[in-house]
């Protein structure tokens, strides 16, 4: 059986102005980054009259170690819409080199359903991410170098809230102390890191719509507190012009293709938990813009990714989805039933039963809290059985769901097609898509609403630490910005171990602190982490490359 990249080294890819051509977008726009990637000028946009098309959002039930699969089915859709005769472009999520090398891998899909260049997509792509980091970094040096030379804004050491970023897994550098050594060196302070995927600027990039709404946006940004306990931000540093100018071309979106060579955008990558987990506004509304479909997907479970992706991101763009797609795996239902992963091959209805409700959760969430007409694609296994196949079908039959059996991962489009053909199905019907809470709605509200609605607790506790902040944030004028709850993302509460559809539970918000910049409130409950460390055995330790620069080990 062929690995990953080794389907992907086979492909026989297009040139990049075949799949402009393909996407309808003009030469003068394309700015090719070698044969089979491109930038597409963001002019593009106010360059034409034509009707958006159809947005169609792939989400999961809760992640489990067996896998669901989101971004391989989100490409394998997208082919399959292409093989039935329509107009299709994907945009999706850019990698992080942090998951590559570590524990994870990359976010390019899988089997026979990738987007291609593999390697490139895994690896430094187009340099956005670096362009990230060095506006990121070039903000924090002047914060330090604005204290270094009198702090005529009167920041205080302790309460600096930005940290610099780098775009690796690396444990060491989650706390350090730094400006050590003497006067000339800096005034002496607790710093740390972020993953460059966690920073503000990163969620910045992806919920802009102009270069000129990104340069407001990063001057809005809060680096800290002066003395006196006012917010003190990257445009009073005058930052904001010079971050700008690093990422004038990282705004652009990238293009490329699948392995079946349908157009796919990847442009952006904000984590899923600490930020909204979906790729940028820009790249979604230029491929609406292309396609008469546009199939995207929102990080982890639809607790987290799509409350995101509907109550944030549509929010601020205006955008109105047409269908979604819950992505589900036999194995991963068997595990939030209470299996553990080595008793999985073998068929299980009762287990099955028991994680059901995790999946009918999720549904429900989407259809009755969010207005939005649904499909479940169950990603097939060969260790699946009809009768538990059936058992799923019968239970999403009785919430007025169809199931569609998903096989991208080995036949690539042709195992999407009838997935292709219930979305198309669902994207005729109207929706009343409506969002989980108002806009106008109390920090407060919106929690507890975003807890009881789409989680299925009974509301929120909050520390005294959490409820100061908040109160602090309100205070100060943003209290009007969505919530961005960051817990985990292996349960419907903030506890990983409650499997399946707990209830009776409250989410403890431990932490919170305003991302003014990218428009939204971070709410943190549990143990979040924005630096992830490598495992034991990192991927990167299996990661080679020859002398006619053909890299293997990657996945």
């Amino acid at each position: 059986m062929k690995t990953d990249i080794e389907i992907a080294q086979s492909a026989k890819m297009l040139p990049i102005t075949e799949i402009a051509k393909t996407a309808g977008v003009p030469e003068e726009y394309l700015e090719q980054y070698g044969k089979y990637k491109a930038k597409v000028d963001l002019k593009l946009l106010s360059d034409s009259s034509r009707k958006d098309g159809k947005l169609v959002l792939v989400t999961a039930i809760t992640p489990t170690p067996a896998g669901e699969g989101k971004t391989t089915t989100s490409i394998g859709l997208a082919d399959g819409l292409k093989r039935i005769g329509k107009n299709v472009i994907a945009a999706l999520r850019e990698p992080s080199l942090g998951p590559v090398f570590g524990i994870k891998g990359g976010a390019a899909g899988g089997g026979y359903a990738q987007v291609v260049p593999m390697e490139d997509i895994n690896l430094h792509f187009t340099g956005d991410f670096h362009a990230i980091g060095a506006a990121n970094n070039l903000l924090a040096a002047m914060l330090d170098n604005h204290i270094q030379q009198g702090n005529s804004l009167g920041i205080d050491p302790r309460r600096i809230t930005w940290k610099r970023c780098v775009d690796m897994n690396d444990r060491q550098l989650r706390f350090v102390v730094d400006g050590l050594g003497g006067k000339m060196n800096g005034t002496p302070r607790e710093d740390g890191f972020d993953i460059t995927v966690a920073s503000e600027i990163m969620a910045i990039l992806c919920m802009s719509s102009s270069v000129s709404d990104l340069k407001e946006r990063l001057s809005r940004i809060v680096v800290g507190y002066s003395y006196s306990g006012a917010p003190v931000t990257a445009g009073q540093l005058k930052a904001h012009g010079a971050m700008t100018a690093l990422l004038k071309d990282a705004i652009k979106p990238n293009l490329v293709q699948t392995l079946e060579g349908t157009p796919a955008f990847v442009h952006g990558g904000p984590f899923a938990n600490i930020a909204h987990g979906c790729n940028s506004v820009m790249a979604t509304k230029m491929a609406l813009r292309l396609g008469d479909y546009v199939v995207t997907e929102a990080g982890f479970g639809a607790d987290l990714g799509a409350e995101k992706f509907l109550d944030i991101k549509c929010r601020a763009a205006g955008l109105r989805p047409s269908a979604v797609v819950v992505v589900a795996t036999i194995r991963a239902l068997k595990m939030h039933g209470g299996l553990s992963k080595t008793e999985l091959g073998n068929e299980d209805l009762v287990a099955l039963e028991k994680g059901l409700p995790n999946l009918l959760r999720h549904i429900s969430n989407m259809k009755d809290v969010y207005k939005l007409p649904v499909v479940v694609a169950v990603n097939r296994f060969p260790t699946d059985t009809d009768s538990e196949i059936s058992l799923v079908i019968e239970k999403c039959r009785n919430l007025g769901v169809n199931v569609a059996l998903s096989t991208v991962w080995a036949e690539g489009g042709k195992g999407g097609e009838e997935l292709a053909k219930e979305v198309v199905r669902l994207c005729e019907e109207k929706n009343d898509f409506s969002f989980s809470y108002n806009g106008d709605d109390s920090v407060y509200d919106k929690i507890d609403k975003v807890v009881t609605r789409v989680y299925g607790g009974d509301g929120a506790d909050y520390t005294p630490q959490a409820r100061k902040q908040l109160d602090e944030i309100v205070s100060l004028g943003y209290g009007h910005y969505p919530v961005c709850i960051a817990k985990t993302q292996y349960s419907f509460s903030d506890d990983p171990t409650k499997l399946g559809a707990p209830s009776g539970f409250k989410v403890t918000v431990r932490n919170a602190r305003v991302s003014a910049g990218a428009g939204f409130i971070v709410i943190l409950t549990g143990e979040i982490m924005t630096m992830p460390g490598l495992p034991k055995v990192p991927a990167a330790e299996n990661i080679d490359v020859d002398e006619n620069g053909v890299i293997t080990g990657l996945f």
